[in-house]
């Protein structure tokens, strides 16, 4: 038990848990509101009797009494253990958020808090109510600026915030989305006030972030504490989901067709590409970029194994200039071009429709009060704080005084320094600032300070175990309910500020946490799972395979192979170039020439007949990935990049097991390619270690995934690079002369992988026949030549539909195995070579070849006869 808990319990023996809470918990900052105790916090020494002040001697409110209640004061030493629980759950759910969106390092793991933010029913209902007369507001204001355009005539909005925000597409204005809305999601970022009540900060309507995040957060913490959860009635979140799935679901312009919808994500490098993964996986949609989807006849169509496939909805996580280059960002690749005319026909519901972002503006939101009057004839119910835009001339020269006490934001958004607190400004730069607004006032939004809600959050260091409060914003949805209808998503997103900053940023180090919406009544236990029906109900359904998808499975298998074999010769080669066997210079002069072959040392370095030491020394360095050579940290990097853009149909385990490989491998190879030095023994051991991975991640592959069309280009990838590798590695092998010494023999069978095999079957025989017989023609040893080239050759008819006995087109580019004969392959020419075997070899390298462009052409790209178009 930590000292500061443990002195606790012996100066408040027989205290409540929620009064060992309060001792360990100093207040809020003083004036912020403080979650715990209620109220809002004042300095040591001020009168606390008056309403709604505490003190550090206030108790906690009921809910929060009640959650430390069911912890127990034993619990309390138990907080260490469940923190780290939470990290490995995080770890292990492979939860990120990529600041940078760098895939080239390590990713950010997704930081959660150990508490959540408790809400009270009363509290609750006048957010719901605030949220839903909003999100009604936004649309009629949506409504009005792409039709008849009403408010900007009368001047209810000024046009420089809409017609002059890069969020407003003119190239939509009098265009009637299909299903009749807008907006089917809509978010807004919620503060208490040191009252306690809420005020609104700012609102997303693009494709607003947080719902696949609020998910796991509520997952991991409800299991961390199961009777708490249980016991104080929080409101579950699935039938806010199943709401939104369904309305889609029933906006979407089938016309008679069963709809499909699918998610559309800008791609692995976006920062919240895991929630997009999550929520498709979550919603049962298919997870699509927009190179999967194309655009004929103004109707969208996904690219499949398939052929084209009409799609009728679009849940977006990507925002509106990126959508389609025809019409708007000319420069973007994330978009399908012609999406805009396809919207504006009516023939696919996107949500949100586009257009909306220049809602987001904060500046928008000075001019929302009498909005809500003239569109709703009602008093906004959750106000926005005091926004000024400094576009018009009597607000910007009334709020230039008071930027030392306010925050300043962009007006339009856009690259620059963001938000800027006042607060923190030397008084040279807020008069620097100043000197900005009224250079390009337009640009400029002020919003008065607010000092945040601070909720308890566990904090564990070596200066003891404390509960500390941190400022923290709360976003809340709004999502489609039916055509007309609106439902409140009960909880959110709560965002926690770091201990250094008061603006809660996930990229300024910040937070988050579960939110606990109590309820007074029933607790709805929707679940998006189906009911059970009866066999005969449940139709087969196979499983959306796009082209993307089935490209980067493809090259998936590929890449595992291609790391698994480059790995085992680098070991070898390292093994051989240390071992008693490197006097045998066809050895040598054979791992040379196979190294160089497979990127794994640069042809200018030196063989190992040549320069041993330098060679090694240049093998070992190469482990790594680097710009120049393909080595095996490069195969290893590109296969979690292939992995990533198919994440969603990964196991999490096997996710997992491909981020640690490439991490550990990485991290390993620094220890023994260190500045000035290297280790041979140490390199042997990060290569073996890899080995141990490749081998649970081709398990994986084998015994984890659907045998659908996607796992089958998977196989086939692994299998055409095996056969590519290991038929260029024998050619070497025997026109290097190393099949004809016994270091070089023992070599070529281990870099097969067959050692235990062979010396089972032929004990210490060293002659061609019998390695011909193990690795070429043995169709029941998984590392030949004949069983690789016979499993390749039935997955490809299996891949093509094809009828039993009919061998495909694609097929038959794979040497058939049944036509080889040890006699022939072991025959030597007249100058002593092994020509028939030599020439099968070639053949099953340029059949690798040709078959790789061959699938691409057939199911990647959907151009079978690209590869005959110029000069046919």
């Amino acid at each position: 038990m930590d000292s500061t808990i443990d002195s606790l319990f012996g100066a408040q023996a027989g205290e409540t848990p929620a009064a060992l809470a309060a001792a360990l918990a100093p207040p809020a900052a003083p004036g912020h509101y403080d979650e715990l105790r209620g109220g809002v916090a004042v300095a040591a020494g001020l009168a606390q009797d008056g309403k709604g002040i505490v003190g550090a001697d206030a108790p906690p409110v009921a809910p929060w009494a009640g959650f430390f209640d069911h912890l127990g004061t034993e619990g309390f030493a138990d907080l260490n253990r469940r923190t780290a629980d939470l990290q490995r759950q995080v770890r292990d759910n492979g939860i990120t958020y990529n600041v940078y969106a760098d895939t080239g390092g390590p990713q950010r793991p997704w930081s959660l808090d150990l508490f959540p933010l408790i809400l009270t029913p009363q509290s609750w209902q006048q957010v719901e109510r605030g949220v839903l007369q909003r999100v009604r507001l936004l649309e009629r204001i949506l409504e009005d600026v792409y039709g008849p355009q009403q408010l900007l005539a009368r001047n209810l909005l000024p046009p420089a915030l809409v017609q002059g925000h890069p969020g407003y597409l003119r190239a939509l204005h009098g265009a009637s989305p299909a299903g009749g809305r807008r907006l089917h999601i809509a978010a807004f970022d919620l503060a208490r006030d040191p009252s306690g009540a809420w005020w609104v900060l700012g609102q997303r309507t693009q494709a607003p972030s947080g719902l696949g995040y609020l998910l796991e957060n509520r997952l991991i913490i409800s299991r961390l504490f199961p009777e708490a959860f249980s016991e104080l009635k929080v409101q579950r979140l699935a039938a806010t989901y199943r709401s939104l799935l369904e309305s889609l679901i029933a906006l979407c312009p089938a016309r008679g067709e069963e709809p499909r919808i699918v998610l559309l994500t800008p791609g692995p490098y976006n920062e919240t590409y895991f929630e997009h993964a999550y929520l498709a996986r979550y919603l049962g949609l298919t997870l699509v970029e927009g190179s999967d989807l194309t655009v004929r006849n103004e109707r969208l169509y996904l690219k499949t194994l398939n052929g084209l496939e009409p799609v009728h909805g679009v849940l977006r996580r990507l925002d509106d200039e990126f959508l389609d280059p025809l019409e708007l960002r000319a420069d973007s690749h994330l978009g399908v071009p012609g999406l805009l005319q396809a919207i504006r026909a009516g023939n696919v519901l996107v949500a949100n429709s586009p257009g909306s972002g220049f809602l987001e503006s904060t500046a928008l939101l000075g001019f929302l009060p009498a909005l809500a009057r003239e569109l709703l004839g009602e008093e906004l119910q959750l106000p926005s704080l005091a926004t000024w835009w400094c576009g018009e001339r009597a607000a910007m020269l009334s709020v230039l005084p008071q930027l030392a006490s306010s925050v300043i934001k962009p007006t339009y958004g856009g690259p620059g320094p963001g938000t800027v607190v006042g607060r923190h400004l030397s008084r040279a730069r807020v008069d620097e600032w100043a000197g900005r607004i009224m250079r390009h006032p337009e640009q400029y939004t002020v919003q008065a300070y607010l000092p945040l809600s601070q909720m308890p959050t566990w904090n564990s260091g070596p200066s003891g175990d404390r509960i500390r409060p941190l400022s923290l914003v709360l976003r809340v949805f709004a999502v489609s309910d039916g055509a007309q209808g609106w439902r409140v998503l009960p909880g959110g997103l709560t965002r926690i500020a770091s201990r250094d900053f008061e603006i809660t940023s996930m990229q300024r180090g910040g937070s988050s946490a579960d939110t606990w919406v109590l309820t007074e009544g029933e607790v709805d236990r929707t679940s998006l799972l189906r009911h059970a029906h009866p066999a005969a109900d449940t139709p087969h359904r196979s499983r959306t395979v796009t082209s993307r998808a089935a490209e980067n499975l493809f090259w998936l298998g590929r890449y595992t192979e291609r790391t698994e074999n480059t790995s085992r010769l680098a070991r070898l080669a390292i093994q051989a170039l240390t071992g008693e066997d490197q006097s045998s210079l066809p050895l040598l002069a054979w791992m040379s020439e196979a190294a160089v072959a497979n990127g794994l040392v640069l042809p200018a370095v030196p063989t190992a007949t040549q320069a041993r030491r330098v060679f090694e020394r240049s093998l070992v360095a190469g482990l790594s990935a680097t710009p120049k050579v393909a080595s095996v940290g490069y195969n290893l990097a590109a296969l979690r990049d292939a992995a990533a853009a198919v994440r969603e149909r990964l196991s999490q385990e096997q996710w997992n097991l491909i981020v640690r490989a490439e991490q550990e491998f990485r991290l390993a190879c620094a220890s023994c390619t260190g500045e000035g030095d290297y280790s041979p023994v140490e390199a042997v051991r990060v290569l073996e270690m890899l080995s141990s991975h490749t081998a649970a991640m081709t398990g994986a592959q084998t015994d984890r995934m659907t045998r659908d069309d996607g796992w089958r280009l998977l196989s086939i990838g692994r299998h055409l690079e095996r056969l590519g590798f290991l038929a260029q590695a024998l050619a070497s092998a025997v026109q290097t002369g190393a099949v004809y010494d016994e270091a070089g023999y023992e070599a070529v069978v281990a870099l097969f992988d067959s050692t235990i095999t062979f010396h089972a079957q032929y004990q210490q025989r060293h002659d061609m026949p019998a390695l011909v017989d193990l690795l070429v023609l043995d169709r029941d040893n998984p590392r030949s030549l004949g069983w690789v080239a016979q499993t390749l050759r039935g997955r490809l008819a299996r891949q093509a539909n094809s009828p039993a006995g009919v061998v495909p087109v694609l097929a038959m580019t794979v040497p058939d195995p049944q036509h080889w004969s040890l006699e022939s392959l072991c025959e030597r020419d007249e100058d002593g070579r092994h020509a028939r075997l030599l020439e099968l070899l070639q053949h099953c390298v340029d059949a690798s070849f040709r078959l790789s462009d061959d699938l691409s052409a057939r199911y990647f790209a959907h151009s079978s006869d690209a590869r005959y178009s110029v000069g046919a």
